[in-house]
């Protein structure tokens, strides 16, 4: 993965827009519970293959970034994002990485479902 150029990381989003696509999404204690001392605490957040489509994207911020997708009765949201490829299979792959390189957020598009 390279770290994020907001303007083809756009032009990705974009090339969704109005499609059905798959999501994949995912956190873990990196990305909202990383000032939580305790040991015994955990947070994440895990869905794939969801479809959806949105009206609009857009990816904000000096980085990390926030990537968001306008869907008709909400938002999606992803905090965090600092790297992104685009594969072979023209799948858009976000991720957030922490201070130690720990994966903290990945947000996923494919017009395929994810394996």
């Amino acid at each position: 993965m390279d770290p994020v150029n907001m303007k083809e990381v756009q032009e990705a989003l974009d090339s969704f827009k109005d499609k059905e696509v798959y999501l994949h999404m995912e956190t873990t204690n990196g990305a909202y519970a990383s000032h939580f001392n305790d040991k015994f605490f955990s947070a994440g957040a895990y869905i794939r293959n969801a479809k959806l489509s949105y009206e609009r994207a857009k990816i904000t911020g000096p980085g990390p970034y926030r990537v968001g997708l306008k869907i008709p009765f909400g938002w999606v949201y992803a905090e965090g994002i600092t790297h992104y490829e685009i594969d072979s299979k023209s799948r858009l792959l976000l991720a957030g990485h922490d201070y130690d390189g720990k994966l903290a957020v990945a947000l996923q598009l494919s017009e395929t479902a994810f394996e």
